[in-house]
Parts: structure tokens; sequence; C-alpha cells
């Protein structure tokens, strides 16, 4: 999927070929954001004093409406705590020419830079990018317009409808489309657009708004503005979860990638959150691996996994950069994923020249990793190397944020709205409004009609040996290698592995898979294996075992353990993939927990839950 193009007229106006029309007025993208759509819906005045402010945008187009309302937000003393700006967009445009578009005003550059620096690998569906330590939030649905609105379930506070006009891009502005919008809207939700044409205004009045016309920006005379305030009393198919205007306290049981994920999102949103671990320090359970790989799953088909891959390395991506540092604590270095059956195909319509993120690797990205040009392997991009701890203590450091160790919760009881956790004597350790479980396999313990599996895993690492020439970029595969991470104590460590004995969860070494994964890497990557031949004889060579958690579909599990109950909810089973899920996940359950947008389309979002079970 290639970038939308744009025209740049002489006077520095953009102007879609596609559409035969021009992104914004002549009078300037600023001054319209301003006057027609935060003007329209009353911003910034009315969400002061807020918690959070959903907003619902139907075309993206150059952005300008998103940073103009990030400007607002962020000079605001009065501005809610969370923004949400969901947008709909069938044909993204490249960064280039969104930092063009802002070129001309010197408040959005910086906003514009950083918009840019995100916008990749848009492929069709959602993309949840975040700004302003997650305050900011930007929901970017690429595909057409009804089905993207419909793949989407929220109550906007205001919405912005834009796009090229009635005349040009029909369906934008179809009595369908704005049906399906008025879906969006709750009682008092302002609606704001730069078009009067009539057929519009009809159809806004017949699915529930009252709208006016008022002033407009030259060359237009006029500007349309209302408010959904329907004559009759609107039924949902689906009721939308009540927003939570006061957030309590909330006890997370686990301290691993999942805990602490969940931990930072919901302090993000005003929780006090305290985080149990049965250790004494975070990350001693299967997140406690010296260093993990980030990498999706690519199919031809696009599958399921592959889709949820892709959306939770951006959520972790945007976490990486915002907390950690890179080259010490996890590094951009993409990674070489070798195919042994041969089978490099990307999805159609993919192309190493558009937004996509992985390719067939060529033979200087092969030759880099010490393989020779003719294996078949995939390339992706946007992969790295991470050190799991870290991340785990970044989150767990966030404002409203505490961790309490050598606490094993071995019960939960609900008394009067509130949950006891007690230890194994019966003592209470702590009380909470809601309790989220993030304990691996043993939320097994807790959540008993969870399938849960538990997946021992076993690793080898240790000290690069002197002068062994070890590839910079981590290799996936038949197992995976990573080399060159740097280490506190010494020389750059590696790591290869690894086992996955199910329904074990032995902690013990074993032998056998230390040859398992001497071999596994024999083959992954024999120049490697030559090189630590001598460390693996002399005994040189280090052993981590973790036990993984595992669904019954292998995919992660977020939601409440019982229907209808939203004050105990899981999240867990995120398997071998726990880097690419614990970000996708917790932020999943705070947007559910908060009535927000979701980071995902509703079917992707089902098929992480626990209700799929």
């Amino acid at each position: 999927m290639t970038a939308e193009p744009v025209t740049w007229r002489a006077d520095g106006v953009p102007r879609s070929e596609r559409f035969d029309d021009i992104y914004h007025t002549e009078t300037g993208a600023l001054a319209q954001s301003r006057h027609v759509f935060l003007g329209g819906c009353g911003l910034p005045q009315a969400w002061a004093g807020q918690p959070q402010w959903l907003i619902l945008e139907t075309g993206f187009g150059l952005g300008l409406n998103f940073l103009t309302t990030w400007q607002a937000w962020r000079a605001d003393p009065g501005r809610p705590r969370l923004l949400h700006f969901v947008s709909v967009e069938a044909h993204p445009v490249s960064a280039d020419d969104l930092l063009r578009a802002a070129e001309a005003y010197p408040e959005l550059a910086a906003l514009a830079g950083e918009l840019a620096a995100q916008w990749h690998g848009l492929l069709p569906g959602f993309h949840r990018l975040a700004f302003d330590d997650g305050r900011v939030l930007l929901t970017v649905c690429i595909g057409d317009v009804q089905p993207m609105l419909r793949a989407q379930r929220f109550e906007a506070d205001s919405i912005f409808l834009d796009g090229f006009s009635p005349q040009q891009n029909p369906d934008m502005w179809s009595p369908e489309t704005l049906k399906t919008v008025s879906r969006f809207a709750r009682q008092g939700t302002r609606v704001a657009t730069w078009t009067i044409a009539q057929p519009v205004q009809d159809a806004l009045q017949q699915y529930g708004f009252s709208v006016d016309e008022y002033e407009g920006l030259p060359p237009k005379r006029d500007c349309l503005r209302g408010a959904f305030a329907p004559a009759w009393t609107v039924r949902r198919r689906e009721p939308v979860p009540e927003r939570i205007d006061t957030p309590g306290h909330c006890a997370v049981i686990g301290a691993g990638l999942a805990g602490a994920a969940v931990a930072a999102s919901l302090a993000r949103r005003g929780w006090r959150v305290t985080v149990l671990d049965a250790a004494e320090r975070p990350a001693s359970g299967a997140s406690g691996l010296p260093v993990g790989m980030l990498a999706p799953h690519v199919s031809p088909d696009d599958a399921l996994l592959s889709r949820l891959t892709r959306a939770g390395i951006r959520a972790t991506w945007s976490e990486l950069t915002r907390l950690l540092e890179e080259g010490r604590d996890w590094r951009a270095s993409g990674v070489l994923e070798r195919r042994p059956d041969g089978d490099v195909r990307v999805p159609a319509g993919w192309s190493d020249s558009g937004p996509n993120e992985s390719w067939p690797a060529n033979a200087g990205q092969l030759a880099a990793a010490g393989l020779p040009g003719d294996t078949p392997a995939l390339w992706h991009d946007r992969a790295a190397w991470v050190r799991p701890h870290r991340l785990i203590a970044a989150w767990l450091g966030q404002p409203g944020v505490t961790f309490r160790g050598g606490c094993r919760v071995t019960r939960l009881e609900r008394n009067e709205n509130r949950w006891q956790l007690f230890d194994s004597a019966n003592a209470v350790w702590i009380e909470a409004d809601r309790v989220v479980i993030c304990a691996g396999y043993e939320s097994g313990h807790f959540a008993p009609t969870l399938p849960l599996q538990p997946v021992r895993g076993q690793v080898a690492w240790g000290t690069t040996p002197d002068g062994a020439d070890l590839p910079a970029t981590p290799i996936n595969g038949d197992g995976h290698l990573i080399a060159r991470v740097p280490h506190e104590e010494g020389p750059p460590i590696w790591l290869a592995g690894a086992t996955f004995d199910r329904d074990s969860t032995n902690l013990s070494p074993h032998a056998a898979d230390s040859e398992a994964n001497r071999e596994r890497l024999a083959r992954l990557h024999p120049a490697s294996a030559a090189a630590l031949a001598s460390s693996f004889a002399q005994d040189a060579v280090n052993t981590w075992v973790g036990v993984r958690c595992a669904s019954g579909d292998r995919r992660p599990l977020v939601g409440p353990l019982t229907a209808g109950d939203t004050s105990l909810w899981a999240c867990t089973a995120l398997g071998s993939r726990g880097l690419s899920f614990a970000a996708l996940c917790a932020e999943l359950l705070a947007a559910q927990w908060h009535a927000e947008p979701l980071p995902l389309p509703a079917t992707l979002a089902k098929a992480l839950g626990t209700q799929r079970l």
C-alpha cells in the first residue's frame, strides 16, 4: 500500500487528484480548524475540567485538525487528563506531505514532527499513535468510512465531519454514513463541519442532530454546527459501558510484563494502582528473560495473529521510545526471520517501497547477518531486542503505581463492593475497588474456568567470547539468536533458544534442553554456533528457565472473569509474545473500563476477550 499523492499548487494549497478537490480552504488550514471544528464544537471551553475528551473525525487528510486540537489541548491549563482523537482515512498521505502541510504554522511544526515520526506501517485497519506520555491518543482507522466506523464503538464528545466536498466524495456524506456517525453521539455531543449542503443538514436532522448555520471563513460565507438532541429515546444494540470519572484503587496481581503494563495504563487514567507479587522483585517469572525479541508474525493471508502482533508491536514501540534508553535497554535493530520452508510471501499489495514494515530479505541484509544470499528469510524493519526487566521497572515507576513484593495472594473476597486480598495466613494484604489478575500460569488459581496451560522454556545465554563475531541483527526462525546486547557487568551478552515444554512447571535446568538449544543454534546460524562452540564445550554457558502461560487458542486473555462484573478482570496468557502483547492488552483493558475508543477493531478486540471462551 503506497501513500496517497498530494499535488501542491503554486499558492501552497494542497490538492487531491483522486477527488479533484483541495484539502482545505484558501484561508488556511489552521484558521479553518480553529473556527470551523474547534469553534463549532465549543472547544477548548467544553472540555474544561473533564477527565477525558473523545473526538471522532471522518477524514484525517493532512492531519491539521488533529494537530490543531492537540496544540489547543497542550495550551489549556484546564485540559482533560486524556485526549482521544479517532479519525477515518481511506487514502493516507506520506509523512513528508504531513510535514509540508504544517510548515506554514510554526506552532504546529514540532507536533507535526512527532506525528510524522509515528506515521509508518499504515496498512488497512486501526493504528494507535500515542503522544505526550500516552495522554494524547490518536487512532487512525485506515479504510473506507463505513466499515471503519462499524469496527469502532464509543460515545464521542465532539464530531468533526471533514472530507472532500459532497459532490466529489459522496460516500463520505451519504445518509448511510451520517446514520453510522450518529451511533457515536450521546445527548449533547456537538458536531461541526465546513459544508452547509442541504442533503447533509437533512440527514443530520433525520438522525437526531439539531443544526444551524453560522459565519464561515472566506471564501465560504457559512459553516455548520449542531448538537445531538433526538426527540426520541435512543436504544443501542450494544450498550456503551459507563465512563469512570473518578478512578479509585486497583490491585494488580503479578509484576511481570502484563501486570506492569496494566498498572501503567490505569495510572495514566488516574487510578491508584498497587502491584502485588509473591517474589521480592518484579520480573521474577517468565518476564525475567535476560533479553527478548520483539518481532511480528507475518503470513501471506494476513491472519489474525499477524494483525494482532502488528498492533501490539506499535503499542510496545511507543512505550520503548518513551521510557527506555535505546542501545542500553533496547535497540531498534530489525530482525531477520529465516523461513526453512522457503515461504517468504507477504500479503498481496505489500511492497518494500510502501508503508509496510516486513518484506523478503535482500542479499545485503542476509550478508549483514552472516547468512548466504540465497537463504529464504523475511526482514522485519520494525523489530528489536529488549531487556524486559527494564521495561517492567519503567512501567512500575510511573506516578500512581506502587509495587509490593513478597506478597503471595492466596484468596480474594468481595466485601461491600470492595475486594479483599488475603495471604496464606488469612491476613488481609490489601483492599481495592477492582482487581486485575496478571499472574501468568498461576492466574488459574483465581480464574479456574480459564483454559490456561503452562509452557516451560529454557534458553542458553552468556558473555561474548573474545574474537567471536556474532551478528548484530537478531535472527529468528526455528529458535532465535540475539547478540551484542550491552551488559552492565562486562562484555556484551548473547542469548539463544528456546525450548517449549507444555504442561511443565519445572524450573530446574535440563541437560537435554541445553543440547537441544545448541543444536537449534547450529541450524539457525552455523557461524555463531561455531564461534560459541568452546563456550558450550567448557560449560561457560548460562541457563535460564521460565514458565510461560498460554491459552487454549494461543491468544492472550483480556476481560472480566464473570460476565457483567467489571470489578475482577484478567490480563494473562501472553505466551511467548509478552513483549508484543503486554502494552496492547493493557490499553485494551483500560479502554474498556473507561468507555474509550478501542485500540483495535471490535472483531480483533473480541479475539482477545475472555468472553470468547
